[in-house]
């Protein structure tokens, strides 16, 4: 008999969001040329709707097809998102001009807060706005 892996009691959580999103073969490109996403998993249905994950450096996502069957909407449908991305880079400037260059609309661009993160906002081409930044030096 062959030895298996023993299968974790209690496996670590993990929260990752899933964005509802229009053409998700379209939002699977555009993630992995404006934050440079690996693609981890996807299933395409034969009408074409797509479920992904991704993930940049780590940090897991997943998008989804809208389906309003499922009530499942994306912020396009919805005339905006109730949910923010927030995104930490080791250097936000570069993270935020990738973003903008791939099509992503600039909503506050990168600069330093009196909170003590230098932070700036896009929002990307399915709705979904992206807080791209990093604590200062010295911040907590």
């Amino acid at each position: 008999m062959a030895s298996r892996p023993e299968i974790a009691k209690n496996p670590k959580t993990t929260i990752a969001p899933m964005l509802s999103v229009r053409n998700g073969a379209r939002a699977v490109d555009f993630y992995k040329e404006a934050f440079g996403a690996e693609e981890s998993f996807r299933i395409t249905s034969d009408s074409g709707d797509v479920v992904a994950q991704l993930s940049v450096n780590g940090a897991d996502f997943w998008l989804a097809d809208e389906s309003p069957d499922h009530q499942n909407f994306s912020p396009e449908s919805l005339g905006g998102g109730s949910v923010r991305m927030v995104m930490v880079v080791g250097d936000p400037d570069e993270a935020f001009q990738r973003a903008v260059s791939a099509g992503g609309k600039v909503v506050s661009p990168v600069a330093d807060q009196p909170y003590g993160w230098r932070v700036g906002r896009v929002v990307d081409p399915f709705g979904h706005h992206w807080e791209i930044g990093k604590p200062l030096a010295g911040s907590s």
